[in-house]
């Protein structure tokens, strides 16, 4: 693969080498576990900074594409999991489709600074506030899933917000944000310090999703984690060949 970027081009170099790097390492080459080229030698071959080389590795490495070891390389991450929704939805529209009704038995607005994570994802310094939003939905005053989203700063939500209807719909109208694209990382792990809001025991098997929302930019929007029970809900993907 030609590793070129267009100097001459309006987008900027950052995004330009984004690009570049997801169709990298999409070759099976670096699917099969070799190390990408180093920093200093992507910057030389490519005439940009090594700043601008690792702004675009942080935002894949963030998303977990790319794992990174100090003084050994950067490569593939494995057991990744990337979704591009053409018609993206929340979770309380796709319930809604399926003629299931949803209610938030618990609704939160919160005012955070941002850690290390939030910080590197949103491209902001640390300790930056940024909106948290709590919700706990259920059918029928069951729980099912608890999300935790933090937004970008640019997003100010506040109490007087209609924060029970769809977040993507709010996020449209109030906003003007369209969101096309996220990347999630799903895997198992304990109820833990959720177990109370789930009604379950700590020890209790949930699914732990992981997502990072973009706009048409590319930009990042939002920071959003689910813990949804075992026994009440199924993660379902459909992949379609290409051809």
């Amino acid at each position: 693969m030609s590793l070129r970027i267009d100097h001459k081009s309006k987008l900027p170099l950052h995004v330009q080498v984004e690009e570049l790097l997801r169709r990298l390492i999409s070759e099976p080459e670096y699917q099969n576990g070799s190390f990408l080229p180093k920093e200093v030698e992507l910057a030389n071959r490519l005439g940009v900074s090594r700043n601008t080389i690792r702004q675009a590795t942080n935002k894949l490495e963030y998303e977990g594409l790319l794992a990174r070891k100090k003084g050994v390389g950067t490569k593939v991450a494995q057991r990744q999991l990337s979704t591009s929704l053409q018609d993206w939805q929340s979770f309380t529209k796709e319930m809604s489709k399926r003629g299931i009704a949803t209610s938030n038995l618990l609704l939160t607005l919160d005012r955070v600074r941002a850690d290390e994570k939030l910080a590197g994802f949103f491209n902001i310094p640390i300790d930056t506030p940024v909106c948290k939003l709590s919700k706990l939905k259920g059918v029928e005053e069951e729980p099912i899933v608890y999300f935790e989203s933090y937004f970008h700063p640019r997003i100010t939500l506040a109490d007087n917000d209609d924060l029970n209807r769809p977040l993507y719909e709010l996020l449209s109208e109030k906003f003007d944000i369209i969101v096309v694209r996220s990347s999630e990382h799903i895997s198992a792990l304990a109820a833990g310090t959720v177990a109370k809001k789930l009604a379950v025991d700590p020890k209790f098997p949930v699914l732990f999703r992981e997502r990072f929302v973009y706009d048409p930019g590319d930009r990042p929007i939002e920071y959003n984690v689910g813990y949804y029970r075992s026994d009440k809900f199924t993660y379902s993907i459909e992949i379609r060949s290409e051809s």
